[in-house]
């Protein structure tokens, strides 16, 4: 992503709250308290069974632990060491997802966290030119989008967990196609805000974006179109 500035975090990203926060403005101690719904299901529904996985952007392991206790081989990434340092039982790899060189392809690489729809152009081209260059060539590219309103119907909020609160307070337009947009993060005991670029996409521009990568849909897994489910296409 693009370079840190000199308060650590990333153009246009922020973060408050205890603990360390990461670059893009997780906060660790938060992710850790995450709740797992039905994604892994949702994963496990879609690729085969003890299938090798190239997780882009694990963060604190909220979906590493449940996929690797699903028989999965799970090789989990992410640029942050605090967030590693969570996630235990699998290997690690610490890198930016768009300098991610391996030398190796996966029967799948998953992109969760909305993370397709970073604000920056040349950010998303990166995280899926790094799931194009690690998947096996009959492998499968699992993506995690927006729902269709996620940055209209604001403010929004909705329970996390069995004492949290997540509320989406705002997504304001900063430039053409890209909002910053506001979270904030209840319990009883801690208060944490997330501050980021985000670019809606909807169907048709997504799936430009993947065709671009040399990807395409192979099916949408959820009827909310969230989850998707994506193929190599030949050169």
């Amino acid at each position: 992503m693009a370079d840190e500035g000199h308060d650590g975090f990333r153009e246009g990203y922020r973060g408050t709250g205890p603990g360390a926060i990461t670059p893009d403005g997780c906060a660790v101690d938060m992710y850790a308290r995450l709740p797992v719904n039905d994604e892994p299901e949702v994963i496990a529904g879609a690729v085969p069974a003890g299938a090798s996985l190239l997780e882009l952007g694990c963060g604190a392991g909220r979906l590493t632990r449940p996929l690797v206790d699903l028989g999965f081989r799970v090789t989990a990434v992410d640029e942050s060491a605090e967030m590693l340092a969570r996630v235990h039982g699998t290997r690690t790899v610490r890198s930016p997802i768009e300098r991610l060189d391996l030398g190796e392809r996966f029967d799948v690489v998953l992109l969760a966290s909305f993370l397709v729809h970073a604000g920056s152009l040349d950010v998303r081209r990166g995280l899926l030119d790094a799931c194009r260059r690690h998947v096996a060539e009959d492998g499968w590219v699992l993506i995690q989008r927006e729902g269709e309103d996620w940055q209209t119907n604001v403010p929004r909020e909705r329970p996390l967990g069995t004492d949290g609160l997540v509320r989406v307070a705002s997504a304001t337009p900063v430039a053409e196609g890209v909002n910053r947009v506001h979270v904030e993060y209840e319990f009883p005991d801690a208060r944490w805000t997330q501050t980021f670029l985000s670019r809606p996409m909807g169907r048709a521009e997504f799936e430009q974006a993947l065709a671009e990568a040399g990807l395409a849909v192979d099916a949408y897994l959820t009827g909310d179109r969230v989850w998707v489910r994506a193929r190599p296409v030949a050169a």
